[in-house]
């Protein structure tokens, strides 16, 4: 395995020794192959903070655990990454845990796995479910700051909360729906990836809540549970769409939307409003071609630097009263869309 790190960085970087490092490094026998694929993740990981390893201060490993698609973990990475030479007071080191699905129990494990060889901060995105609760806990227990990103675990013992306040996401994607999709009657097609990701429940609960008091003549009808996977949920939403009738708006919440916009394609629907949330390559795409109408994204930069900013106040690295909220919501459609990168 090819690289230009010391093996020391690479052990801090992957939390393994140095001993099973240089065995993976080397082709050596008895290695798992989950201890290569971590070796090569922070040979990875490596190269996007490069700058970092030169950086003089105090270091910082934090682990980003992350449950979501392929797509978005890619632009958490990407975000994370650029924000580090913004940071100052210490010098920042992610590690990276990105699975596009996970049971409680297999989350719970990998925070316990974390907890045990050591970190200095967590940042997670995951359900909301009994087991990541209590191992949430378990890391608090040992002093370890746990920070939400982009959907809540309340009433447990993480340190913050960050990413858009999703009430006011979902009430914002009713008021461009009521407006959009006129006066007529019509159906709105809704899609979650889980209700267990409590801020897609917050979005869909406020939404709700809204269409019915400004557009009472719009029904929802829900095709939630695909994971933000195209293939799941693709599945479930051609579940719904069927027999749809007239189609006023699809609110997707979760992602999956190559696989929403080619199922009303396959049933001949179109909507009159589309509203997606986040601007990944995906959702570019389909907002440059017309497929979609609007996105309500947030700056994952600014999400990630507050993210790990919460860390560092904890660890006394940060100043005192530099203001902390949610995150702005940026409405995006074909007019206004930014440049890639």
């Amino acid at each position: 395995m090819t690289h230009r790190f010391p093996v020391k960085e690479i052990a801090a970087q992957s939390g393994l020794s140095t001993a099973t490092v240089d065995r993976v490094l080397n082709g050596r026998a008895h290695v798992s192959p989950q201890t290569r694929a971590r070796v090569a993740a922070a040979l990875t990981e490596l190269e996007g903070q490069e700058a970092q390893l030169a950086a003089r201060g105090r270091r910082v490993f934090v682990d980003v655990v992350v449950e979501a698609p392929t797509r978005f973990s890619r632009e958490i990475r990407l975000a994370a990454e650029a924000v580090l030479p913004q940071l100052g007071g210490a010098v920042l080191r992610p590690r990276f845990t990105f699975h596009e699905r996970l049971t409680g129990d297999q989350t719970a494990a990998i925070l316990d796995r974390i907890g045990g060889r050591g970190t200095q901060g967590v940042c997670l995105k995951a359900r909301d479910l009994p087991q990541v609760r209590q191992a949430v806990a378990r890391l608090a227990a040992r002093g370890i700051p746990v920070v939400t990103l982009f959907t809540d675990l309340p009433g447990t013992e993480r340190l913050a909360y960050v990413g858009l306040d999703n009430a006011m996401a979902g009430r914002t994607a009713a008021w461009l729906i009521g407006r959009m999709a006129g006066d007529r009657p019509g159906t709105i097609l809704t899609t979650m990836s889980d209700r267990s990701f409590t801020g897609e429940e917050a979005r869909f609960a406020a939404f709700s809540t809204e269409i019915a008091r400004t557009s009472p003549q719009l029904e929802i009808r829900d095709a939630s549970g695909g994971g933000g996977l195209n293939p799941e949920t693709a599945k479930r939403f051609s579940e719904v769409a069927e027999g749809a009738g007239e189609l006023a708006a699809v609110y997707s919440m979760g992602g999956g939307n190559r696989a929403i916009v080619a199922v009303l394609s396959q049933f001949g629907l179109k909507p009159r409003v589309y509203v997606a949330h986040d601007l990944d390559a995906d959702n570019r795409a389909l907002l440059t071609r017309g497929a979609i109408s609007v996105v309500l994204d947030h700056d994952l930069r600014a999400d990630l630097r507050q993210a790990f900013a919460h860390v560092l106040r904890h660890l006394r690295l940060w100043p005192e009263g530099q203001a902390m909220g949610a995150s702005d919501i940026r409405i995006i459609t074909p007019a206004n869309l930014p440049d890639a990168g």
